[in-house]
Order: C-alpha cells, then sequence, then structure tokens
C-alpha cells in the first residue's frame, strides 16, 4: 500500500490474479487529471478456462460488494443497469451484452413480493448516438426520470493503451464514465454530479488503436 498527495493505492493478490484499489480525493484529482472517486482494476491472465473464470468471477463480486458497501447502497434501493455501445460492433458490444444476460425482476417487485436474494433492477440499451441520433445522456436522463432509480450501473467497452491489458482486466468506479470514450468519440459524462444518484461504472479494455499495436509489437520483438 503506498498513499500520495491525494491518492491512496492499494494492490491485494489472489492467486495470479491482482487488483489495485485506488482512491482519488480533491487533491489527487488536481495532480492526477482523474475524477475524484475509488478506482477497483482486477487484471488476469485468462478467462477462457473454466476454473479460471470462476476464480475471476469470485473477485469481482468480492470487489463490486466492497464498492457497494463503501458508497453505501442498501439491500432495498433500486438500480437501473445501462449497457453502454453498438451491439452491431463487436469491440463495442459489451454493454448491450451484458444487458441481455442480466436477470432484472423489476416486473415482479411491481406485481408483489419477491424472495430475498433478488434487487428490484430495470435495465436498458441506449445503444450509441450515431445510430439514434440522440445524446445518450439524453436517452438515460429520460429513463431515469420515469423509473428513479436509487442508483444506476453503467456498463461500457474501454480503450486500452496496451495490447495487454485487452479483456485482460475489469475495471470499477463510482466516478462515472463518459460514453463513447473507448473509440475515442466522448460524450456527455455520466456521474454523480450529473444525476444526483451514485453511479458505477463497470468497463472491460476491448479496444486497441493501430499505433498502439504497432508499437507494442516493435517492443516485443
Amino acid at each position: 500500500s503506498k498513499e500520495n498527495i491525494g491518492i491512496m493505492h492499494k494492490t491485494s493478490k489472489y492467486g495470479d490474479i491482482v487488483v489495485d484499489d485506488v482512491i482519488i480525493d480533491e487533491k489527487g484529482e488536481a495532480i492526477s487529471n482523474k475524477s475524484k472517486g475509488i478506482y477497483k482494476t482486477i487484471t488476469f491472465k485468462d478467462v477462457t478456462d473454466k476454473d479460471n473464470f470462476k476464480k475471476v468471477e469470485s473477485v469481482f463480486i468480492d470487489c463490486f460488494k466492497d464498492l457497494m458497501k463503501r458508497l453505501q447502497i442498501k439491500d432495498d434501493a433500486t438500480c437501473l443497469i445501462i449497457g453502454l455501445g453498438n451491439e452491431k460492433s463487436t469491440p463495442d458490444s459489451l454493454g448491450p451484452q451484458v444487458v441481455d444476460n442480466i436477470l432484472v425482476p423489476k416486473y415482479w417487485f411491481d406485481l408483489g413480493e419477491v424472495e430475498e436474494g433478488y434487487r428490484n433492477t430495470s435495465s436498458f440499451k441506449p445503444s450509441v448516438t450515431g445510430v439514434t441520433g440522440i445524446e445518450t445522456k439524453k436517452l438515460i436522463e429520460g429513463i431515469v426520470n420515469v423509473t428513479k432509480p436509487d442508483f444506476l450501473i453503467i456498463i461500457d467497452a474501454l480503450a486500452s493503451s496496451s495490447i495487454d491489458r485487452v479483456n485482460k482486466t475489469i475495471q470499477m468506479t463510482d466516478a462515472g464514465i463518459l460514453p463513447g470514450s473507448g473509440v475515442g468519440n466522448s460524450r456527455e459524462g455520466i456521474n454523480k454530479d450529473t444525476f444526483s444518484i451514485p453511479v458505477i461504472a463497470i468497463g472491460v479494455p476491448t479496444i486497441v488503436d493501430a499505433v498502439t499495436i504497432v508499437s507494442d509489437t516493435f517492443k516485443y520483438m
């Protein structure tokens, strides 16, 4: 664990899985060019193996629970999960694919009592501004105003500055997200300041530009 002015960094290891836990305050925001907040990065070597997948899944659950606890999000708090990205573009389809595989029991809660272990959750896939012609943040604002969730979870593909990190890390933060930043086309930010409720952003680097590929290739050579 190490601490600089306004930045606290702790590294934990779970076998060959590494978790970097970073907290940035106002002072750290000024010198790091990153928004203040909690940043957790899970780094792993492989998830194509079933055992490795289960290990990464377990670490992810622990990290996510810890973040929820730090944000003081209660068990009965309602949630809206947003899957950002273009499902017709493979590297940018993470958000929509995750939403397609999430159980969203809001309808059950609307009908009556639901057994323990389920959260009142809804989901939305806003696509991308290039497809809809509407600013992504505006679409999400409309859904939030109607459903009035207690907190948001935003899932998006990220851009990486290294080939080594592509599909090898999971990042989560309460600092929000810039839609389109993964493909170099940042839109209006989605965060606690703009929505007045906690926003948890989860991303996986799936995109790397050609310049980085060439540069990394020369390094390997």
